[in-house]
């Protein structure tokens, strides 16, 4: 189920939630999706919101679903997210209509325009399955290129078209059809040069949405350093308490990174006998002479 939720207010002086808020919710069974549809709508309903019933819907996981510009869907036994279609079809748009209005700029003008449109569109899906998705964007925008090159010359052959901005522009990539500025080392990114990064799946154990607020405090598991203890500060913020660490963990093994309600907890760790600056660290001592 997913749903939009529309409203301008303040819960609190000073805190204002976004106008369109989206939402996802992933349930078992079709029954259990409608139940909670029901009570998010009981929770809505005192803050003043509701759902948007037109873009509210309750689709099998097989059917997928689009979700700020990612497609989710199921296939057989293997979940895979992926670029939506309408997004990757907005951006070919968005291409085709920088390019219309680039007609009579230079090349530079050309690749300050598009460098960062590619740069930012290649991040923003990089942990997503995209590597053909990335692939094909890249042979759209070559022809899109070579399409300029060949209105802002078209009084000349292709081979010198080719020769004058397609080449190894790049040293660090094995690609000749690289698009750059003649006498200049600027040239076009491309989008398969973004690495995939798949982002780190939040372990159950460790969920910042854990009533009884053990996010520190969970007993370390098997082969593993307790990263800190956890006590209520003193200083409320927002309405709660957060959770701090008190002293630094022991051992020479890093510490883990682990979130929380307001934000990420980061336990440092220093290399053993490196203690300067810590509460409580011995002093330095001279060594004893021999006799």
């Amino acid at each position: 189920m997913r749903g939009d939720v529309h409203g301008g207010f303040c819960e609190r002086p000073g805190v204002k939630f976004p106008r369109p808020t989206h939402l996802v919710v992933l349930c078992h069974s079709q029954e259990q999706a409608g139940q909670v549809k029901a009570r998010l709508a009981e929770w809505l309903a005192p803050r003043g919101l509701a759902f948007n019933e037109g873009k509210t819907q309750i689709v099998h996981l097989s059917e997928g679903f689009d979700f700020l510009g990612f497609n989710v869907r199921r296939y057989r036994h293997k979940l895979l997210v992926k670029p939506s279609k309408a997004a990757v079809a907005r951006l070919r748009a968005r291409l085709a209509a920088e390019m219309r209005a680039l007609r009579g700029s230079n090349a530079l003008a050309v690749i300050a325009k598009l460098n960062p449109i590619i740069k930012g569109w290649a991040a923003y899906y990089r942990g997503a399955v995209s590597k053909r998705i990335f692939a094909s964007l890249d042979h759209y925008l070559w022809k899109l290129l070579y399409k300029w090159s060949a209105w802002s010359h078209s009084d000349k052959p292709k081979s010198w078209i080719v020769d004058r901005y397609f080449g190894k522009r790049n040293k660090f990539r094995n690609d000749h059809w690289v698009f750059g500025a003649p006498g200049t080392s600027a040239y076009v990114v491309r989008f398969a040069w973004t690495d995939i990064v798949r982002h780190i799946l939040v372990k159950g154990g460790a969920s910042p949405d854990d009533p009884a607020g053990r996010v520190l405090g969970q007993p370390a598991a098997e082969g593993q350093t307790p990263v800190g203890q956890l006590h209520d500060a003193p200083a409320h913020q927002a309405g709660c308490s957060l959770p701090v660490l008190q002293g630094p963990p022991s051992g020479r093994r890093p510490a883990t990174r682990v979130a929380r309600t307001m934000g990420t907890v980061v336990a440092a760790t220093r290399p053993q006998g490196d203690l300067r600056g810590l509460p409580g660290s011995p002093r330095k001592t001279q060594p004893a002479a021999r006799r």
